[in-house]
């Protein structure tokens, strides 16, 4: 009798595995993020740094297109790539550690503090480029 119902749950789990061994093969697909283009992504640090604020966006925008990074991943990637004074900056903002934070909420809260507040401190790298270089920024915040 116990051996008829060892038996019986031998089989039962038997088909239990098929089925899920079917349910992998079909329906889940496994996914890996690619990472390998965050090493492209500059370091930002304000001003100090020899990469523009634009060109921090842009790289790291370009690599999150085409990697097909999540919303989370690009935002936390972006953060890691902060240092110096900026970082502190993004540490102590609470509007840019909400669930309802995207990319343009975190380009503009850098836009308003690092461009807007400081706009002396701006200066054309070159007469007709749009690229602007930001100096002193740390110092005015």
């Amino acid at each position: 009798m116990a051996e008829s119902r060892l038996q019986a749950k031998l089989v039962q789990t038997k088909l239990e595995l098929q089925q899920l061994k079917e349910h992998m093969e079909i329906g889940a697909v496994t996914v890996h993020k690619d990472l390998s283009l965050v090493s492209l992504i500059p370091k930002w640090s304000g001003s100090d740094s020899m990469v523009f604020l634009e060109e921090f966006f842009s790289t790291t925008g370009s690599s999150a297109k085409i990697e097909n990074w999540k919303q989370t991943d690009h935002l936390q990637i972006a953060i890691l790539k902060l240092c110096g004074s900026v970082k502190k900056f993004c540490q102590g903002c609470s509007e840019l550690h909400t669930k309802e934070t995207n990319w343009q909420t975190f380009k503009e809260a850098f836009r308003l503090t690092f461009i807007t507040r400081a706009p002396g401190l701006m200066r054309p790298f070159k007469v007709g480029m749009k690229r602007m270089h930001l100096t002193r920024c740390a110092a005015a915040i």
